[in-house]
């Protein structure tokens, strides 16, 4: 009985440890205009089985990235750039993720993004995009949003540094109307189809030792 425990405690272990990453924050902060108040954004940071970063752009220290709505800011900006790296041992590929961004708009507000993933190892580009979310003065529409894009990159890889901007603005005449802010960006990282059977296939087998052990 013991023995069969241990098995399933070590293969769990394996397949937990084999599926590690290593993720560093590089950057993540804000400007807020004028006055050019710099804030520091917290992260969120799951590295096992999959990276997951999550920004908290709403908990900004000493201001969330928010401009308009009464505040003295008119623009802003938000840029993280982090690193994801595997573990020591068996590593596999990873082939995209879950670009999710939310927050609010209203009125002659606009939200710009920018995004790349770059290799470590060569330095090539496997993503590059950009997004706009605009409020109804610029012909969006008004409220809060949560976007989820889904990102293929163009060759599967498992070092990578990601960059990230946002701009913010503001330009209408009614103070206290126009609202940019951003709540929430956040990346959940996927696997290549063959790291995602095998994970599959340690937990069925996690799975069947547990039967055996009943």
């Amino acid at each position: 009985m013991r023995r069969t425990l241990y098995a399933v405690a070590m293969s769990a272990a394996l397949v937990a440890g084999a599926h590690a990453w290593t993720v560093t924050i590089i950057n993540s902060s804000g400007v807020l205009n004028p006055g050019a108040v710099t804030t520091n954004v917290p992260v969120v940071v799951i590295n096992n089985p999959l990276p997951q970063i999550t920004f908290l752009t709403a908990a900004g220290v000493p201001n969330p990235i928010l401009v308009g709505d009464g505040t003295s800011f008119t623009n802003g900006t938000f840029s993280a750039t982090y690193s994801i790296a595997p573990n020591p041992g068996p590593a596999g590929q990873l082939t995209g993720f879950n670009f999710i961004v939310a927050g609010f708009v209203q009125g002659s507000a606009q939200i710009n993004w920018q995004k790349k993933v770059v290799r470590n190892s060569d330095n090539a580009i496997l993503y590059e995009d950009s997004g706009i979310i605009s409020g109804s003065g610029f012909g969006g529409s008004d409220g809060s949003f949560s976007q989820n894009i889904a990102v293929t990159l163009s060759q599967p890889a498992n070092d990578v540094t990601v960059y990230e901007n946002f701009v913010l603005f503001v330009g209408g005449a009614a103070p206290g109307f126009d609202t940019a802010s951003l709540l929430l960006v956040e990346q959940d990282w996927v696997p290549e189809p063959a790291s995602l059977i095998a994970l599959g296939a340690g937990l069925a087998g996690l799975m069947g030792l547990r039967r055996r052990v009943r």
